[in-house]
């Protein structure tokens, strides 16, 4: 098997793979889609909500906010509060999403979230835990696009949507698939 990296940056890693099959590359891509665990906005109290705007909508578009995920120190089941405040006229951006953790923090700060009119107020509070976009797609941590090129050679395209490096991304993907592997291989082992 041979690897060569054509990019490599916070945003964008484009590498190509030689030498594995079709089932092995569509794997990777897969384990990094769906089971790269992220931190998403899960959960919202609106203590006030007097914009035009239901309070699921508004759910919606904050739970879509990339949150920064550390590499480690950090458990599946801890919950991290954001808390946000604001009265029109002003437009809310993600940036207003306050964090009680200085780690796990919004990833891009200009996502506009709702627009406010004079005298309308938003005085909320969420809580971001720990999941992977197989529960829901808010935890999918970038695009992961393959290309075949020859027999048994294919491109990788990964984008990372900010919550991590695209090449942290890719590692943990190989991780799951390695605990994955040592379950099956254990089960066999007792058969």
């Amino acid at each position: 098997m041979n690897v060569k990296v054509q990019e490599n940056n916070d945003k964008v890693l484009k590498f190509s793979i030689d030498g594995i099959r079709e089932s092995h590359a569509n794997a990777l891509r897969r384990a990094a889609i769906n089971s790269v665990k992220t931190f998403a906005i899960d959960s919202i109290t609106f203590y006030e909500n007097t914009s035009p705007m239901f309070d699921e909508y508004i759910a919606h578009r904050i739970g879509l906010v990339p949150l920064i995920t550390p590499s480690s120190g950090y458990r599946d089941d801890d919950e991290i509060l954001f808390t946000a405040e604001a009265t029109g006229p002003i437009t809310v951006y993600s940036k207003d999403l306050q964090s009680t953790d200085k780690e796990v923090r919004v990833a891009s700060e200009g996502i506009p979230i709702i627009k406010l009119g004079t005298g309308q107020r938003l005085r909320i509070e969420c809580k971001a835990r720990m999941g992977t976009a197989s529960k829901h797609a808010k935890f999918q941590p970038g695009l992961i696009a393959l290309e075949p090129t020859d027999d048994n050679s294919f491109n990788f395209y990964v984008e990372s949507f900010g919550q991590m490096p695209p090449k942290e991304i890719i590692n943990k993907a190989c991780d799951t698939i390695k605990e994955r592997i040592k379950e099956v291989a254990k089960v066999a082992k007792k058969l």
